[in-house]
């Protein structure tokens, strides 16, 4: 009969441990460090791995159930955040190397108040009542909601890239903000990601077997998942019933911003854009809106000795390609004070009723340090190390809609100038004021030729969800098209060499779905209703872990690398 081998018989002097072995410590803050940064990123435009926005927070929630030390968790979690939200926002770059190494940071320790959440929320959630489960996942998916509501007007607002725009190619899911805005599209990828961490950890870390593996966390994300999607599909591939606006043409002048308003080059801008405006292409309709980008004109259109010109030229534009012509232009009120009445503006010019209209639209949302400066007399010193000019570019506060008269009708279009298309309330607002579609005029010309066009075209997928309207996009160079009610991308101006920034121009007649004519969405009718009950499911969910005592602890069998 053979001997059983016992620990005597082990020579320890021999023995070697693995490299696994020798580094389980630092190998699983690594593994979850890389996996959170690459997940992030991949997660968001320009990339197309929409399927990584339901796991890119598991990681570090399967991690913060191992109970890890909170200053080691600590660290690998704000190093993640800085690091993916860097890489994210890299196209700064073009603008300001201090604002990316500055603003990257900054929203990833933002973002991570709610991973610091997890950690407490983990050393509350193993042990306890299904019910007190359910409550804790649903409290931190409200809480995200919550800090990424924070994020739109804490410190004048930088709400870029929300969870919600990580599914830009997925229209099924984005159905649901018309009723609860972006927040609903967050709440549900949030529920999933911790329901994926809570079902890896009972599988690997919980000694359960058979049927008792399951997770009813799990299981409880799916049915939440296909309650929101299932209803979305009729309205997005059954129901529709379009009818078209207009045809309109973009003009893409691909002009870049570094030599756009030097007085050298001011007749590459005169020349491009007429030239644009007027040139025909075989088989495309006649325009009926010719739309320029952001402060197209290298003048203002009125308050400077040159406007009077400006405005001849303009009309004499809009006389010669016959149609209507609505471009971004900067203006001033006041004469006399050019500087101080200094506006980023949008303005119809219709040859046939008056020329340029007066009633232009004045950009309500301005970016800091890049047309004025916050605090001016704390940080006026700023100035020289930013875009803001010595007097400041001022706020306009109306969302009245211009007006563009057509053969077939008059469209009452909302203006977003800039990035004011990442700001929720400001698309609200326009269809409250009787808009009957979005236009948004735009210089990504500043930001190169990265990703950053196809982020910011992200946000204008929202706000048409969002306010069941279509979206126009004009910009000078990146991302040009339309968008449907239902977050469609219809139309989008590319190159042959399948590029979107390239000088030219597209046409596209835009349609739009006749059962959102006059109406509004839930979500314009009620506003942010969906922030209140997600503070309530976070309050609710902490409530629970106060008052619900764990039962018989869940058998967990943790490794050091865990600790």
């Amino acid at each position: 009969m053979q001997r059983k081998h016992t620990a005597r018989d082990f020579d320890f002097e021999k023995y070697e441990p693995s490299f696994w072995a020798l580094n389980a410590r630092w190998m699983a803050p690594l593994a979850v460090f890389v996996l959170t940064v690459v997940l992030t990123v991949l997660s968001f435009p320009p990339f197309r791995a929409m399927a990584f926005a339901y796991v890119f927070a598991a990681p570090l929630c399967f991690w913060a159930l191992t109970k890890p030390r909170f200053k080691t968790y600590a660290l690998v979690m704000l190093g993640a955040q800085a690091v993916a939200w860097t890489i994210i926002l890299w196209w700064l770059h073009h603008v300001t190397w201090a604002g990316v190494f500055l603003l990257g940071p900054f929203v990833g320790a933002w973002i991570g108040v709610w991973y610091l959440a997890v950690w407490w929320a983990a050393r509350n959630f193993a042990g306890r009542p299904f019910l007190v489960r359910a409550a804790v996942m649903l409290g931190l998916a409200g809480l995200w909601v919550v800090i990424e509501w924070t994020r739109v007007w804490f410190l004048s607002g930088f709400p870029w890239l929300p969870l919600g725009a990580s599914q830009w190619y997925v229209l099924s899911l984005w159905q649901v903000a018309s009723y609860t805005g972006q927040g609903g599209i967050a709440f549900v990828l949030i529920v999933f990601n911790f329901a994926v961490a809570s079902y890896t950890h009972r599988i690997f870390k919980e000694k359960h077997s058979g049927l008792r593996k399951r997770s009813p966390e799990f299981s409880m994300a799916l049915i939440m998942l296909l309650l929101v999607v299932t209803p979305s599909l009729t309205d997005v591939l059954m129901t529709r019933r379009t009818e078209s606006v207009a045809v309109f043409k973009l003009v893409q002048p691909d002009i870049p911003a570094a030599i756009k308003w030097s007085k050298e080059n001011e007749e590459l801008s005169y020349r491009e854009l007429r030239r644009l405006s007027l040139e025909t292409k075989p088989k495309t309709p006649h325009p009926e809106v010719i739309v320029w980008p952001e402060a197209a004109p290298p003048y203002a259109v009125f308050g400077w000795p040159s406007s009077a010109e400006l405005r001849e030229w303009l009309v004499d534009v809009s006389e010669k390609a016959r149609a209507p012509l609505l471009t971004g232009a900067i203006t001033a009120d006041d004469p006399a004070r050019p500087d101080e009445t200094f506006y980023n503006a949008a303005f119809v010019v219709d040859a046939g009723r008056g020329g340029v209209q007066p009633e232009g639209y004045k950009k309500r949302h301005l970016v800091p340090f890049g047309e004025y400066v916050p605090l001016r007399p704390l940080l006026g010193w700023l100035e020289k190390v930013t875009d803001a000019s010595s007097g400041d570019t001022q706020a306009g506060a109306s969302a009245k809609p211009l007006y563009i008269h057509t053969p077939r009708r008059i469209i009452a279009a909302g203006m977003l100038v800039c990035y004011e298309d990442i700001f929720p309330s400001l698309a609200v607002n326009n269809v409250i004021s009787g808009a009957d579609v979005h236009v948004v005029v735009t210089n990504n010309g500043w930001f190169g030729q990265g990703g950053a066009a196809y982020q910011h075209a992200a946000h204008s997928m929202l706000r048409a969800v969002e306010t069941r309207r279509p979206v126009i996009r004009c910009g000078n160079s990146g991302w040009s098209g339309w968008i449907d009610e239902y977050g469609g991308m219809r139309g989008m101006m590319k190159n042959k060499d399948d590029s979107i920034y390239f000088r030219g121009t597209g046409t596209f007649v835009v349609e739009r779905d006749t059962r959102w004519v006059g109406t509004e969405s839930f979500y314009v009718r009620y506003g942010d209703w969906f922030v209140a009950v997600s503070g309530a499911l976070a309050f609710f969910g902490y409530m629970m872990t106060r008052f619900f005592h764990p039962r018989d602890k869940a058998p967990i069998a943790y490794t050091e690398a865990g600790r």
